[in-house]
């Protein structure tokens, strides 16, 4: 599948716009970026950086925000149409999400999102 840098965040953005409410109004400091690749040119679909909710201490001064990465290539390479497209960003969307409210892959396997 192809699509410009453009679309593909755009359509990151129309799902994040059809996350639920509930999900989404916790997350406190936190950016959503597109990139086309992680740098160590690894496979994945997302990532989360920063530190879980449930692991802070001390927080709310100062910090930088923690980040919520959709790669696009990987996207692209494992998805033939627009609506599998959809689906796969929606799933990485609510695991990179559950990973900032601290839950781990194991948890996400159990779940269904990993």
């Amino acid at each position: 599948m192809d699509m410009t840098a453009e679309e593909f965040e755009a359509l990151v953005v129309d799902e994040l716009d059809r996350l639920p409410d509930d999900m989404v109004d916790g997350l406190d400091n936190v950016v959503f970026v597109v990139e086309d690749e992680p740098e160590d040119g690894s496979d994945l679909f997302g990532l989360y950086e920063g530190v879980a909710l449930t692991e802070r201490g001390q927080y709310g001064t100062g910090e930088l925000p923690d980040r919520i990465v959709v790669y696009r290539h990987a996207h692209l390479a494992a998805c033939e149409d627009e609506a599998e497209l959809r689906d796969e960003i929606h799933t990485t969307l609510v695991h990179e999400i559950a990973h900032f409210y601290g839950i781990d892959d194991e948890q996400l396997h159990e779940l269904g999102w990993a």
